[in-house]
């Protein structure tokens, strides 16, 4: 089943003296359940790519569908946070909260039950291996403890679409690979969709699909 389809999408950045197609007609479909990885030297458009297909900035061209709804459409809005969720390389956690608050901000946003976010939180910091560490804030965390919070951030809500940019880095080799074992192994047990931009070769070889970004355009490699 499809989960996150792209179509046509196109981001071009225009200055007074010239203008860059980061992204030029791109088509992308990603199955439940799949990784596919990205790869492409610094500034082909990698994170322009996921941007867009995480809601964050609308393209010039082209639509994203999560579960058949368009991401920027009257309902789209709705999906960000929910349905979609993203991690990023500088894990983009909250100094002051707790690694268990930090993971409970999507929750709290959506206004769950506070019953509920307190189970889920426990879940998704279990998930992680983290059950132990909730009531420690993100400088008593090392940078793969840090990375896992974000994670289960990212997946407290139960998203359909995961979506990460060079989530490994920060991180040392033997971290990241941890670290990508782990974002493979959920996305896989819970049938997540997942786009990993990312040079790591341990990404890549967890990867189902692994596809090259250059001059703007998507190709097997």
């Amino acid at each position: 089943m499809t989960a996150l389809r792209a179509t046509g999408l196109t981001r071009t950045y225009r200055t007074p003296a010239s203008a860059l197609t980061a992204v030029d007609a791109i088509d992308l479909e990603v199955a439940a359940g799949e990784l596919v990885a990205i790869r492409g030297r610094s500034g082909a458009g990698k994170s322009s790519l996921l941007t867009m297909l995480g809601g964050l900035d609308a393209p010039d061209a082209g639509h994203v569908e999560i579960a058949g709804v368009d991401l920027y459409g009257s309902e789209g809005s709705s999906m960000l946070g929910t349905e979609v969720a993203s991690i990023f390389q500088g894990f983009g956690l909250v100094p002051i909260l707790s690694a268990a608050e930090n993971v409970e901000v999507p929750l709290r946003i959506r206004r769950a039950d506070p019953a509920d976010r307190t189970r889920r939180v426990a879940d998704a910091l279990a998930a992680v291996g983290l059950a132990d560490h909730a009531a420690q804030r993100p400088s008593e965390l090392s940078g793969g403890q840090q990375q896992r919070v974000a994670i289960a951030r990212a997946l407290v809500t139960e998203p359909s679409v995961l979506l990460a940019d060079e989530p490994t880095g920060q991180l040392d080799s033997e971290t990241g690979a941890q670290i990508m074992a782990l974002i493979a192994n959920l996305v896989h047990e819970r049938g997540t969709a997942a786009v990993v931009a990312t040079h790591d070769p341990a990404m890549l070889a967890r990867a189902d699909r692994v596809l090259q970004l250059h001059d703007g355009h998507l190709s097997t490699g």
